[in-house]
């Protein structure tokens, strides 16, 4: 069985070696998951999130890498059950000028400038919080989200708290900022999207993830990437 998996450039969770190979936390979740139930071979799609769930639904590939989980989204696409519970966070230059640490404190500075990706759940997050169409500014990936942080284009990159450790991490220049977690404790929720008629393989990938997730070698591999206990825990069955 052949198996055609959609992602972006988005480290830790997915993108493209310097060899060329597609690598991450989730692409290696997948790779385990399908092997697991039979799947003898598996093709790397590489897209932009905003195609994601236009291509899934129209049967341009089988399955995408994980995404946060919306009702919207889940109107297109049938989602798995969720792998991970990941906050948002924002990527700033070292020090922090603005002193930017929540989407608030953006929206209460008119001379701040957020970045944000095309189609991701931040934009309307953002904007809910008060943030203004002239303070955002869309890219169509990370990479160049970044580049225009170190250029001092934005002031800020949201993402991923998770995502955003691992590029401060590796860039001295830059820093992560985590949000504060939500009064009620609850963490976003994501999970692997499918084409809503692809019932067999939804129902195999569900079984084994609900085998798999919270095990000590799926630990061990997603701590190799940055994810914590804190962002594995709530979905553990």
């Amino acid at each position: 069985m052949k198996i055609r998996i959609a992602y972006i450039e988005e480290p830790p969770f997915y993108w493209t070696a310097a060899d060329g190979s597609t690598t991450g936390a989730d692409i290696e979740l997948a790779e385990v998951v399908l092997r697991a139930i039979g799947v003898s071979s598996i093709e790397y799609q590489k897209t932009s999130f905003d195609e994601f769930l236009p291509g899934v639904a129209g049967q341009s590939w089988d399955m995408n890498v994980p995404i946060f989980i919306t009702p919207g989204r889940a109107k297109l696409a049938t989602f798995s059950v969720p792998v991970w519970a990941i906050g948002d966070g924002f990527l700033v230059q070292h020090g922090n000028p603005k002193a930017l640490v929540s989407y608030e404190s953006v929206a209460s500075r008119s001379d701040a400038r957020i970045a944000l990706i095309a189609g991701q759940v931040q934009i309307d997050t953002a904007k809910s919080a008060g943030v203004t169409d002239s303070q955002i500014v869309i890219f169509k990936d990370q990479p160049t989200a970044v580049d225009a942080l170190l250029a001092g284009k934005v002031d800020a990159y949201a993402s991923t708290a998770v995502g955003n450790r691992v590029i401060a991490g590796a860039n001295e220049k830059l820093e992560a900022v985590a949000h504060e977690t939500r009064k009620d404790g609850r963490l976003p929720l994501g999970g692997f999207s499918f084409n809503k008629s692809n019932h067999d393989l939804i129902r195999a990938v569900n079984e084994q993830l609900r085998k798999y997730i919270g095990s000590p070698d799926h630990r061990a591999r997603m701590a190799k990437y940055g994810l914590v206990e804190a962002e594995i825990d709530p979905v553990v069955g």
